[in-house]
């Protein structure tokens, strides 16, 4: 059996994070009644006794054998209440590092001041208010995580209007759905994902184009869903590329060969469900006697932990011709990092990739998610000059079993 740093880096962390929060508790119940301080304080240590010891065990246990769903669960749940005594003791630092600076105050006063031998400086006790304020930040971040468990389904339209003074007449209103990162291995209710396919069929789209990671790992993930996206269908036909989580990087595989058949056996996925797999190439969209170029390429990413497959040179060429074009790339920083300064006609970039982190803040005026510290197009449309890019906030999830702020997306983009 194999450990697991990550595993045990957390247990760890939490350990401290346990008796931390645990001063915090016994300050907060000192003026308890006897029995039920008992009560708080043996509840509190058997359950994170029982959370650090499941973290412990992780490594041991052959966690594919879980229905997944209960697996993803049970992750985000351990996470989420790491999370939780991680944001609370942030609140509880700031109050030591005040009791601190007060206690030393008071040392260096009493030091100089002729208050006889017997003096000495008073203790400084916690602030009531910081730390309730901790325990109601990191008990509010672990129920929105909660919360977001309803939300992983909850399928949003984004309508997207977009001009271009150089698409060719016949194309003018031509509306193109985008969906991305299906994540098929997470999913765990077949009903609630169809929903989502027939809110797209009822956008009557002219195009439908995928933007890649239909697994997350294996090609079987998806074959529970076959007849639910088979449906997808449009005039113009149905378009899909590869993300970086379709090439089974992230798999301990037996042999190479088995991977390299893993891979082939997705395209065949692609191809049962109707779906026009682009790699590395172009292809002519054609509307009454008039054409615009579709444009896809493999996984080509500018940060150094994920691949580059792709061969935009490879697949731009031939596509000179056509007044516009479209180019299907997974992930957004290929867009700053290639795209624009190299091919500056291509009109309209779609990707996905970041999933909004699938955590944040989107109102009106304003927006929010961490991955926007990793990623500068993150979500939704930014524009350049002449050249678009759109970033879909994906279709599914993956690791984090939910949606917080950032909901999975359906986009329509309405060309004129």
């Amino acid at each position: 059996m194999r450990s697991s740093p990550f595993w045990l880096l957390m247990a760890g962390l939490m350990i401290l994070l346990d008796i931390y929060f645990f001063q915090v508790v016994k300050f907060l119940t000192s003026s308890a009644l006897p029995r039920n301080r008992t009560i708080i304080h043996t509840s509190y240590w058997i359950f994170s006794i029982a959370v650090i010891a499941l973290l412990f065990l992780l490594p041991y246990l052959n966690l594919d054998n879980l229905h997944k769903g209960l697996r993803s669960t049970v992750f985000a749940v351990l996470v989420g209440l790491f999370l939780l005594k991680l944001f609370a003791a942030i609140f509880f630092l700031i109050d030591d590092i005040r009791r601190g600076i007060q206690w030393l105050w008071g040392k260096l006063f009493f030091a100089n001041a002729d208050v006889g031998d017997t003096q000495s400086s008073p203790r400084i006790s916690r602030s009531l208010f910081l730390s309730w304020m901790g325990i109601a930040v990191g008990g509010g971040l672990f129920s929105t995580l909660l919360y977001g468990f309803t939300n992983k389904y909850n399928y949003k339209v984004k309508r997207i209007p977009l001009q271009f003074p150089n698409l060719p007449a016949a194309f003018k209103g031509l509306k193109i759905v985008q969906i991305s990162d299906i994540h098929s291995g997470s999913f765990n209710n077949v009903a609630a994902v169809q929903k989502g396919v027939e809110k797209i069929l009822s956008l009557k789209p002219d195009l439908i184009l995928f933007t890649g990671d239909l697994v997350n790992n294996k090609h079987d993930e998806m074959l529970p869903y076959m007849e639910v996206f088979d449906k997808l269908q449009a005039p113009l036909g149905v378009y899909s590329i590869f993300g970086n989580h379709d090439y089974g990087d992230y798999v301990a595989w037996d042999s190479p060969e088995q991977k390299i058949q893993n891979l082939e056996n997705l395209k065949q996925v692609h191809k049962k469900l109707g779906w026009r797999l682009l790699l590395d190439e172009h292809l002519p969209i054609e509307k009454e006697g008039e054409q615009i170029a579709l444009i896809g390429i493999q996984n080509w990413s500018a940060l150094s932990n994920f691949p580059k497959y792709g061969n935009l040179s490879k697949a731009y060429a031939g596509a000179e011709k056509y007044p516009f074009k479209i180019l299907m790339s997974h992930d957004p920083t290929h867009w700053d990092a290639e795209v624009r300064p190299k091919f500056g006609d291509i009109d309209l970039t779609l990707s996905g990739h970041t999933h909004g982190f699938q955590f944040g803040v989107e109102i009106p005026g304003f927006r929010w998610s961490p991955v926007q510290y990793v990623y500068r197009q993150w979500a939704g449309l930014y524009k350049e000059g002449s050249q678009v890019i759109n970033v879909n906030r994906g279709y599914g999830f993956i690791g984090y079993p939910g949606r917080v702020g950032v909901l999975p997306e359906i986009t329509l983009l309405e060309l004129s």
